[in-house]
C-alpha cells in the first residue's frame, strides 16, 4: 500500500470506532496523528504537534466561555421568553420564533448543539402543548441552529476562516452566512409547509386529555428554561409563556450583568466584523470582563465550555495536518480535479459533505472536507466562495439526522407518545436532506458560477 493512503485507513479505522462506541473522534484523531506520523512518515512529535489549530481551540474555547456566562446569568432566557411573548401566543408562528431564536444564538456565538440544547426542550414542550407536528418543531429549531452558524462570530464561520488563514483559499464570510442561512430558511419553509396548516395539527402525536397533556408540557418546559441559570434577577424566574393565558406582567426587567452581556455581544460583533480584529481574543476579553465584574454570574462557566467539541477539532484537524504531510489530501484532490467536469467533482464533494454528516460531526466535516476541495479549486474555475458555501449548506441541512448530536437533542425532548415512529420520520426526512441539500446547494450556487 502507497504511504499516501495510510492515512485513509487510520481515517477509516476513527470513524468506525467513534460510531461503535462512545470515543470522542478527537481523540481517536490524536492517536492516529502520532501514530501514523511517527510509524509511517517518520515525524516528530513537535511537528506532528505544530499542526494543532490553537487560532480555532481559542475561538472555541472562547466563544462558548462567553455564551456560557449569558446563559448562566439568565440573558439568553430573556430573549427566549420576549421572543415567545411577542407572538401573543399565535399557535402558528411558534416554530418560526424557535427558528429565529436558535439562528440568534448560534449568529451571535453560540455553538450550534449548546444551542439546540437550550431551545429544543422549551420548543418541544410547546410543540405538545399546541398539538404542533414534532417533527417539525425540532426540525425548525435544528435549521435555524445551523442557519445562523457561518455568520462572522460564529463558531463555524470561525472556524473556516480560520482554516483559510492556513491555506491558499480565501472566501467571503458574509456571502457565506447569507447564503448557507437562506438555504436552512427555505427548507424550514418548505417543510413548514408540508407539514403544517393553519393550526399545524400534529400526525405523529396521539390524542391525550388536554389538561394533561399541558400540565406535563409545561411542567419540562419551564424546567429546562429555569434550569439554565446560576444567578438570580430576571433570568431566575420560570417560563410564564406556556400557560392558556397571556401573561400580564409586563416585560421582563434587565438587570445590569443582562444589560451589559447584551453590550458585550454587540461590541464583539462590531470589533470582529467592522474592525476585523481577532474572534477569538475579543470573545475571551468580554467574557474575562464579564466574569470579573460579575463572579457570581459565571461560577460555573468554565465548565460549561464545549469541551468536547475542542478535543473533536483539535485532534481532527491535528489529524488532517499529518493528512497533508502524508500528501494525502493532494492525491485526492487530484483525483477530484481528474474528473473530466468540474461541476461534476463539486458535486462529489457536497455529496460526501451531506451523507458523511448523517453520521459525522458537523465541525469535524468542515475540518476534512474544505482541505480537501482546495486542489480541485485551485486548478477550476469555480469560486471559493462558492465552493465552501455549498459545503456549508450541504453539511448544515442534514444535521437534524438521529444520529447527530443535533438530531439526537430532538428525539430525546420530543413529547410523544411513539418515539420510533419519531425517530423513523426523521430518519426519512434526514434521507430526502442527502439528496436535496446537495443536490441545491450544487444548482443554484455552484452551477451558476455568480459568485
Amino acid at each position: 500500500m502507497s504511504i499516501v493512503w495510510v492515512p485513509v485507513l487510520a481515517l477509516v479505522v476513527i470513524f468506525v470506532i467513534a460510531i461503535a462506541f462512545p470515543v470522542n473522534m478527537g481523540a481517536l484523531a490524536f492517536v492516529a496523528a502520532f501514530l501514523v506520523g511517527t510509524l509511517a512518515l517518520s515525524m516528530s512529535s513537535s511537528e506532528i504537534i505544530a499542526g494543532f489549530p490553537g487560532d480555532l481551540v481559542l475561538i472555541l474555547i472562547a466563544v462558548t466561555y462567553l455564551f456560557a456566562i449569558a446563559q448562566g446569568n439568565g440573558t439568553v432566557d430573556l430573549l427566549v421568553r420576549g421572543a415567545v411573548r411577542a407572538v401573543g401566543g399565535r399557535t402558528e408562528a411558534l416554530p418560526w420564533v424557535m427558528f429565529f431564536l436558535s439562528a440568534t444564538l448560534t449568529a451571535v456565538g453560540a455553538f450550534s448543539p449548546a444551542a439546540v440544547a437550550i431551545i429544543a426542550p422549551v420548543a418541544l414542550g410547546f410543540a405538545a402543548r399546541h398539538r404542533i407536528n414534532p417533527l417539525l418543531m425540532g426540525a425548525m429549531v435544528v435549521h435555524g441552529a445551523q442557519a445562523g452558524s457561518f455568520s462572522p462570530v460564529s463558531i463555524y464561520g470561525g472556524i473556516v476562516n480560520g482554516m483559510e488563514q492556513n491555506l491558499p483559499i480565501a472566501s467571503s464570510t458574509l456571502t457565506v452566512f447569507v447564503l448557507n442561512f437562506t438555504f436552512n430558511l427555505c427548507f424550514a419553509l418548505g417543510l413548514y409547509l408540508l407539514l403544517g396548516n393553519s393550526r399545524i395539527t400534529a400526525f405523529i402525536m396521539e390524542k391525550t386529555p388536554g389538561a394533561a397533556r399541558r400540565s406535563a408540557s409545561a411542567g419540562s418546559a419551564g424546567a429546562l428554561v429555569g434550569a439554565g441559570h446560576t444567578s438570580g434577577g430576571a433570568g431566575s424566574a420560570p417560563v410564564d409563556d406556556t400557560g392558556d393565558e397571556p401573561d400580564r406582567t409586563g416585560p421582563d426587567r434587565i438587570t445590569l450583568d443582562q444589560g451589559l452581556t447584551l453590550l458585550g455581544l454587540v461590541t464583539m460583533v462590531v470589533l470582529t466584523v467592522g474592525f476585523g480584529m481577532d474572534l477569538g481574543f475579543v470573545a475571551m476579553s468580554v467574557a474575562v470582563t464579564l466574569a470579573v465584574l460579575f463572579p457570581q454570574g459565571q461560577r460555573d462557566a468554565v465548565s460549561k465550555i464545549s469541551w468536547s467539541t475542542v478535543l473533536l477539532l483539535s485532534g481532527v484537524l491535528t489529524f488532517v495536518a499529518v493528512l497533508e504531510e502524508a500528501g494525502t489530501i493532494d492525491r485526492v484532490g487530484s483525483m477530484v480535479t481528474g474528473i473530466e467536469s468540474a461541476l461534476l467533482a463539486a458535486l462529489l464533494l457536497c455529496v460526501i459533505g451531506a451523507v458523511v454528516t448523517v453520521f459525522a460531526s458537523t465541525t469535524a466535516m468542515l475540518g476534512l472536507v474544505i482541505p480537501l476541495a482546495v486542489p480541485f479549486l485551485l486548478q477550476s474555475d469555480v469560486s471559493a466562495t462558492a465552493m465552501v458555501a455549498a459545503l456549508a449548506v450541504a453539511v448544515t441541512l442534514t444535521d437534524i439526522s438521529p444520529f447527530s448530536t443535533n438530531g439526537a437533542l430532538v428525539l430525546a425532548n420530543a413529547n410523544v407518545s411513539d418515539p420510533g415512529r419519531m425517530y423513523r420520520s426523521m430518519l426519512v426526512y434526514t434521507g430526502a436532506l442527502c439528496v436535496l441539500a446537495p443536490l441545491a446547494a450544487w444548482t443554484f450556487i455552484v452551477v451558476p458560477g455568480w459568485i
